[in-house]
């Protein structure tokens, strides 16, 4: 019987995995100027997008074929052991974060640090630790994962669905995304205050499951290239700058009274549907323009692009302690841009690092058998080849 035969991974999705983990380091220092140019401030759409998706993508290989071959049973037992996982992750870089703004508070008393952003985790401890295990506490630039985790546990949902009827997925996923907008279901982010989650999971869920339903062939995308299509993509991305740019609409009335009419309050939140549209056009011109040269992706510089794709979850969680700690020394005076472009790259060097390590790690050197020495090298104690002592 012949064996089946292994799925070539496809090299598109880690590179873009890759791209987005130092968009979103750059994306997740507050006080770091290079923020000011992530392609989030030229369109509606932001490396959020592209992580959510491609996260989706990746999903729908690694657990929807379980749920094919073993079940809706095992398909769900693993489900929630990836969310287990990503909860002491997320548990892990949540304290990491706290302990570095403790220690840059004992350094700089003055900084202001004790409230960035855990003003209300000090002052009221055990209820802040309380809604950190639970989930009902997310500072800023700490609700990625816990989003994460809520729209996996969707997942054995979907697959149920699926078996039912066809349809049923996509109705789930639009009601789903309807109720943040017209019922305003969401998950509490603040004890405090009653704030809602930044990242909703229930309208975020539509980007990731449109990546899951591409991955898992239940959409088909529109061939790659088409002549119209693209040039309503481009000419809607070359639109969409001048009302999203910083450039225009803080200095040009016109443009930043089109952004608030067009963009509802919690539009990020809640992913408005100018974002979605936004980042399927940008990624319709993307995948047309690299799809004939897919086979350089995994070439020089792509290539470690690549290796930190495929290491994203270790490579977000350093990416996010890292960020913070850059845009502390930023805030305490290295700001000239030599100084700032030497952080930011010094931090690309860790993401890079990060990723390589953890591949090799993941290889279990520590597996392959030790070498036997020859009956020469046993009897004389001496290795053969060398000279002897």
């Amino acid at each position: 019987m012949t064996p089946p035969v292994k799925k070539e991974r496809d090299v598109r999705l880690d590179f873009f995995r890759g791209l987005t983990m130092f968009i979103i380091f750059v994306a997740h220092g507050p006080d770091n100027p290079w923020n000011n140019w992530i392609p989030a401030r030229f369109g509606f759409s932001s490396g959020a997008e592209l992580f959510v998706f491609c996260s989706g993508f990746a999903s729908s290989i690694a657990f929807g074929a379980i749920f094919l071959r073993r079940g809706i049973f095992l398909g769900t037992m693993r489900i929630a052991y990836r969310c287990w996982q990503v909860y002491w992750a997320h548990i892990c870089v949540f304290l990491a974060t706290i302990a570095l703004v403790i220690i840059a508070h004992s350094l700089w008393p003055n900084g202001g640090f004790q409230d960035e952003p855990f003003g209300e985790l000090f002052s009221d401890p055990m209820r802040g630790l309380l809604g950190m295990l639970t989930l009902s506490y997310l500072p800023a630039y700490l609700d990625i994962l816990p989003m994460y985790l809520v729209i996996l546990a969707m997942i054995p949902i979907i697959m149920i669905l699926r078996r039912l009827h066809p349809a049923l997925p996509f109705l789930f996923v639009a009601a789903s995304y309807l109720s943040t907008w017209f019922l305003g279901v969401k998950l509490v982010g603040n004890p405090w205050t009653g704030f809602g989650w930044f990242f909703n999971p229930f309208a975020w869920q539509l980007i990731f499951f449109c990546g899951f339903f591409f991955g898992s062939g239940w959409i088909k995308p529109p061939p790659f290239g088409n002549r119209p299509l693209v040039i309503i993509c481009l000419a809607f991305l070359v639109v969409s700058v001048p009302v999203n740019f910083w450039g225009f609409i803080d200095n040009v009335w016109f443009f930043a009274d089109i952004h608030m009419w067009l963009l509802a309050d919690e539009e990020k939140s809640n992913l408005h549907i100018l974002r979605v549209i936004h980042f399927l056009a940008l990624g319709y011109i993307a995948l047309t323009f690299v799809n004939p040269r897919r086979h350089l992706l995994n070439q020089g510089i792509g290539k470690i692009i690549i290796t930190v794709g495929r290491q994203s979850l270790a490579v977000f969680l350093v990416s996010i302690v890292t960020a913070r700690a850059v845009s502390i020394a930023i805030k305490q005076g290295m700001g000239t841009p030599v100084e700032v472009a030497a952080l930011n790259l010094a931090g690309f060097a860790l993401i890079i690092a990060t990723a390589y390590v953890v591949t090799w790690i993941k290889s279990q050197p520590w597996s392959s058998p030790k070498r036997q020495p020859l009956p020469q090298e046993a009897s004389s104690g001496v290795k053969l080849g060398s000279p002897a002592e």
